[in-house]
């Protein structure tokens, strides 16, 4: 890459790892020759200032945190037309996982400096109110969004153990909901009870968990993933399963496709997207429709040559 990086930092990311790892990352750099700065931003709004400047300038934007930084930034990126690199510093780091990036800051900086440009989708979000926002790894409703709520709120807890623990948390105070989930625009609807809808770009979320196995990052196509009504204790067995995907298995599963997706819930519930709330949907209120579409191709970001990761294209610049 022959483009100045300037690397956004989140120093909250991962109780404060971003910080710690990043002068690993920027001597590595600097081993290399890969001409670098570094800001630090104050808050998600900030980060996405710096962004926009940075790809004003003509840099690579390059985001050091966690899925919630990641997926903010890229939408920034994304929309100047920008190059966007990750040095994953976060307790998920889930997309940069499924691109294939290391999560060692040495290696994610040899990527930054020597990998290849590849095309991925990301995800359009917003309610008739609200206007779109710019996510990268999977919108989701219900049980999972009050978790990630729970997760971010918990410092005693290092590492992915945080959020499998935030999920029985939230289980344990979960009221069912009926849930509307209308695929591509047309007429017909499906209503159910249940716990969750995810609705995925990548496979993974919350630290590697593979809730949408079939989620490809440059197929133009969103994966839905709801999980109907059930006994608590049958949860439970599929949250032990989605570690490694096998919970779509159960009757309680079903994966649907599309590219254009509508969510409405029958009481005030939280909806997130990337390990963040949304603005717009936090929470959700009772019968507002929640629409989340593909963006195909919209981001050009830095993998590892040698097309480690997801199945795409990725290329030299």
């Amino acid at each position: 890459m022959d483009r100045p990086l300037c690397l956004i930092v989140n120093p909250a990311a991962g109780n404060g790892r971003a910080r710690a790892l990043l002068p690993r990352a920027t001597s590595a750099l600097a081993a290399i020759g890969a001409e670098h700065q570094v800001t630090e931003s104050a808050s998600l709004g900030h980060a996405r200032d710096l962004a926009a400047a940075a790809a004003e300038r003509g840099d690579v934007v390059v985001a050091v945190g966690g899925d919630g930084m990641v997926g903010a930034l890229a939408g920034v990126a994304a929309a100047a037309g920008a190059s966007y690199g990750l040095i994953p510093a976060g307790r998920g780091n889930d997309l940069a996982g499924v691109l294939g990036i290391p999560t060692d800051p040495e290696g994610a900086a040899r990527v930054l400096a020597g990998g290849v440009l590849r095309q991925v989708d990301l995800i359009g979000v917003g309610t008739p109110s609200q206007p779109e926002t710019v996510v990268a790894g999977s919108v989701y409703a219900g049980i999972p969004a009050v978790a990630g709520e729970i997760a971010n709120a918990t410092h005693l807890l290092g590492g992915s153990l945080v959020y499998p623990v935030a999920a029985l948390r939230a289980l344990a105070r979960w009221r069912p909901v009926t849930f509307t989930v209308g695929i591509d625009g047309t007429d017909l609807s499906l209503e159910y009870l249940g716990y969750a809808v995810v609705v995925a770009n990548s496979p993974n979320f919350g630290a590697g968990m593979q809730v949408a196995p079939p989620a490809v990052l440059d197929d133009g196509v969103l994966d839905v993933v709801l999980m109907r009504h059930a006994p608590k204790l049958v949860f439970v067995r599929a949250l032990t399963k989605i570690k490694d995907g096998s919970h779509v298995a159960l009757p309680q599963i079903s994966l649907l496709r599309g590219a254009d997706v509508t969510i409405t819930m029958s009481r005030d519930v939280p909806a997130a997207a990337d390990g963040e709330p949304l603005a717009c949907a936090a929470p959700l209120r009772a019968g507002t429709p929640l629409r989340i579409r593909a963006l195909p191709a919209a981001l050009s970001v830095l993998v590892p040559a040698g097309g480690h990761g997801s199945a795409g294209a990725a290329s030299e610049e």
